[in-house]
């Protein structure tokens, strides 16, 4: 078993790494995961049992535009980390995404299918995966999809976007992309199962069932009672820098609760929907 308190936990300040509330936790201002003499030092100091990697460049569009950045972050910096894990033997995590398929298949994906990279960000995370693999053998590959979480002060992602527009007239919705929304609360919990269960390997870790943006825009209008009308949109609507798959959902390792149940939750939980709104989610 792991002891939580010897996690060292990159990206500490990112979506999923605001749920992580033990081990060390670290952000870019007091790790840089691209200075591998420094970053070895800290992590030969702390002696870690394991690493959840987080860190990374997750911007689909700036990675894009700057493919080189998206390396540095996603590949070079997942090397560095990788490198101090192996140095002391700690379990190394790393998370990464259904974007690295391509997106044409019409079921979910699971681990076994071969990835094929579409943009700047996928490329990028695969190489991640493609490093971890070949340096250790002690170690979790986790693939999420369309993570969501952060509360009203953190929240710059889809759901925090739609609950801005609350008050407008018509909210637009992606209606030909699918995946699989995951609540970032419920993603730390499976990832902490995952590390306690001594298994090592790729896993798949995402709340059960598939939506569209669409799907996702129009519950959480339903549920604040928005007088809003959500209406569909094709990927060329927003005209944005990076391809969007037509398939992202994913199937997961572990059993996890369906994704309106986890979104209610959410919705409730930390935007206080019931109490702001005058209506209970």
């Amino acid at each position: 078993m792991i002891d939580l308190s010897r996690v060292l936990v990159t990206g500490a300040d990112g979506m999923i790494g605001r749920y992580i509330d033990f081990g060390v936790r670290t952000d870019r201002n007091d790790l840089d995961i691209l200075d591998r003499e420094a970053l070895a030092r800290r992590v030969n100091e702390i002696q870690p049992q394991a690493i959840i990697h987080l860190a990374a460049a997750t911007d689909m569009d700036r990675c894009e535009k700057d493919p080189q950045y998206a390396v540095m972050m996603n590949a070079v910096g997942t090397y560095n980390v990788a490198l101090a894990a192996r140095a002391v033997g700690a379990t190394f995590i790393y998370v990464s995404t259904s974007g690295i398929f391509d997106g044409a298949k019409d079921a979910s994906y699971i681990e076994t299918d071969i990835p094929n990279p579409q943009n700047a960000y996928a490329h990028s995370k695969y190489m991640g995966e493609l490093i971890v693999q070949s340096m250790l053998t002690n170690f979790l590959i986790v693939r999420t999809c369309w993570i969501f979480g952060g509360g009203p002060e953190h929240d710059r992602k889809f759901i925090g976007a739609i609950m801005k527009k609350l008050s407008d007239a018509e909210i637009p919705g992606l209606d030909d992309v699918r995946g699989s929304p995951t609540y970032a609360k419920d993603f730390v919990a499976g990832l902490v199962a995952l590390m306690q269960s001594g298994k090592h390997g790729i896993f798949h870790l995402v709340n059960d069932g598939v939506a569209t943006r669409f799907d996702v825009a129009k519950y959480v209008v339903e549920k604040s009672k928005s007088r809003a009308n959500v209406f569909p949109v094709q990927g060329d609507y927003f005209e944005l820098a990076a391809e969007r798959l037509k398939n992202e959902s994913m199937i997961s390792s572990s059993g996890m609760r369906p994704w309106r149940e986890a979104l209610a939750e959410y919705l409730e939980g930390e935007w206080k929907l019931s109490h702001s709104h005058g209506t209970n989610v």
